[in-house]
Order: structure tokens, then sequence, then C-alpha cells
């Protein structure tokens, strides 16, 4: 099931209407390790709903990626918690655990597969950088993801995308270019004495601090 923000109960909705006919919400789903969860990651989802490419945009903290190294992870239940922290109540976004509750590793097009069958009446697009993008051929059963679902793809420095290459359903948006990592600001928080949280919502920093997460 979704747990999001309000921690929904199994196959709620949330009360929007969309744009897609039927009543249904156009869902874009962001998915990430958000370790941790920054303030470049926030303004793409608040751009996205303001321009009206969604309704929504859930934050699926995912457990491990497939393609990259787990190590310097935060443990699921603590990134979930900074993504909550930094959430807040701000509208129309949400973070969700769902990926939690599937098999590990977890694969894009599965969680998907299990939105779609949790969420009949919403339209989930997916929401990836220019770099995942490039990589996107080496994803798990991509052409299935293609097949079911649109791909909103944001820029990202050093992954020029040529849209005239784009397939039906792939759009690329012109998003503010944010030049902020996650990687950057653990780096910072170990290395950088004078490091004071910039990229991190507040709550999110006081929470690093409390916990000592990243710190060397």
């Amino acid at each position: 099931m979704y747990k999001g923000e309000e921690q929904l109960a199994p196959h709620s909705t949330p009360s929007l209407t969309g744009r897609a006919g039927g009543g249904s919400s156009s869902i874009g789903i962001y998915g990430g390790s958000f370790n941790p969860i920054h303030t470049g990651h926030i303004a793409l989802g608040q751009w996205l709903v303001r321009q009206g490419i969604v309704d929504e945009l859930w934050f699926l903290v995912s457990p491990q990626n497939p393609l990259k190294p787990a190590s310097g992870l935060l443990d699921d239940a603590a990134r979930l918690r900074l993504a909550r922290l930094a959430i807040g109540r701000k509208r129309h976004l949400k973070v969700s655990d769902f990926e939690f509750h599937l098999p590990r590793p977890s694969y894009m097009v599965t969680t998907l597969e299990g939105l779609r069958t949790a969420y009949p009446d919403h339209a989930f697009e997916l929401v990836i950088g220019a770099d995942n993008w490039h990589r996107f051929p080496q994803w798990y059963r991509a052409e299935d993801i293609l097949s079911h679902h649109r791909v909103i793809i944001y820029p990202r420095p050093g992954f020029p995308i040529d849209e005239a290459s784009l397939p039906d359903g792939v759009r690329l948006v012109c998003t503010p270019l944010i030049d902020l990592s996650s990687t950057q600001i653990r780096e910072a928080i170990a290395h950088d004495p004078a490091y004071n949280g910039f990229g991190l919502e507040p709550r999110v920093w006081a929470e690093i601090k409390a916990k000592g997460y990243y710190f060397v």
C-alpha cells in the first residue's frame, strides 16, 4: 500500500481532480535513495506541480538502487523520516515507502506495476534526471516501462538530451538547472567544518546533526 505523509489507508486516493479524464490524477513518481533529500529535489517537485505537468509528485524512497552501490546508504527508516521532515505539509507533494514492501532488489518496472494495481484511478508518470535517461537502456524491462507510462526527463549538468531522438511518451521539461547533489552534501557534512546545512530543509539538517548522520 501507499504510505504517504498522511499515512493514507490502502487503496485510498488523494482528493484531487486530474486532467487525464475520468477523474484520474496525474501522479509523478520520483524515485531515489534520497540520501539525504535536499532542496533541489523539493524545488523540482514543486515546479512540476506549479507548471501543471503533474497533479501530485510522490517522492518514492528506494531501499536500494540495483545500479548503485549501497555503501554509505542510511537505513530505510532514517531516509524515510528525513524525507517526511523535508516535505512536511507542502501541497501536492507526498512521500512514499511503497518500495519497502516489495521484493528486493527493487526495480522500477515492478514498482510501477504495483502502483497501477493499487491505484487504478491514477495515471503514473516516471520522473527521472537526464543522467538516468542516459542509463535507461540498462534498466530492468525498460521497454515495459515505456509501454505503460509516460516519462518526464529533467535536465542534469553534463548530460545533454537530444529531444528529437526521444520516443513517443517521453518528454524533456525545462526545469531550473539546480547543481546540487546528495553526494556533495554528504561530503560537506563529513569534511567541511564550516558547512551549515546549505541545500537542506532546516528540520532535515537538525535531524542529521541530532543523529550524527554522515559525520565521519
